[in-house]
């Protein structure tokens, strides 16, 4: 849920989605809120932060492709499972029109217990390098991103004491992995619920992914250009 974004729209800091667009059914749209809607609670992203500051910072378009699925578990991202698979069918789609440029992560929150915990290293080491693997993306940066400290005041406190635990996994992970990085989110702050990060946080947290994923990404890369499909007919049909 804190990867698709549970900001609110009311505290969102100003985002220029001029050069941001989002895929839907496969095609490329211009942006809108919410990017990512798994529920309707569903609000800000980190993603529009770290477009707005990609899009700046390289001179170009950046197309977010959204896959997150609010409180899920590492074992339910296993090659073959239904958000797997949409996952990579979904950059298989894009892939027709863009190319890819990197992949954000972020999920760990549901796996907290004592027992999952203790077995979240392993889980997801193998998912990191089967979505490389499928996906033929092992020359992009991959970005993990940590929990938040303020999961300790969630009530029942206590219930995601763990949480380092799965931060030091993805530390090892993305110190393991070639084009792999972790991002803190140390001193971010949540919404009222203690559990999910606030607008503010949420901005401050996609700039840090950007700085990892501009220290991780191959200077030398160049994209090509690729058709935009029925983009452009769509968009000429829209101002008549």
């Amino acid at each position: 849920s804190n990867m698709a974004g549970r900001g609110f729209a009311e505290e969102a800091l100003p985002v220029d989605v001029s050069n941001i667009k989002v895929l839907r059914n496969g095609r490329w749209w211009p942006f809108f809120r919410p990017v990512n809607p798994d529920r309707e609670t569903a609000g800000v992203s980190l993603a529009e932060s770290f477009a707005e500051k990609y899009a700046k910072e390289q001179g170009v378009e950046v197309g977010l492709i959204p896959c997150a699925d609010g409180g899920t578990r590492i074992d339910q991202w296993k090659r073959g499972s239904l958000l797997y698979d949409h996952a990579l069918y979904s950059v298989k789609l894009a892939e027709r029109t863009s190319t890819i440029a990197g992949i954000l992560w972020h999920q760990g929150e549901a796996d907290c217990s004592d027992a999952l915990s203790a077995e979240y290293l392993p889980k997801l080491l193998e998912f990191v390098e089967n979505i490389k693997e499928d996906t033929g993306l092992s020359d992009v940066p991959f970005i993990l991103g940590g929990l938040g400290d303020y999961l300790l005041d969630y009530p029942p406190k206590g219930i995601f004491k763990n949480y380092p635990v799965i931060n030091e996994a993805m530390r090892k992970v993305a110190d393991s992995l070639p084009m792999t990085g972790f991002v803190s989110a140390e001193g971010l702050t949540p919404n009222p619920d203690n559990l999910h990060f606030s607008a503010p946080s949420l901005y401050e947290f996609g700039l840090r992914y950007y700085e990892e994923f501009d220290r991780l990404r191959d200077k030398n890369k160049v994209f090509a250009e690729k058709p935009q499909g029925d983009f452009a007919i769509r968009t000429e049909m829209e101002k008549l």
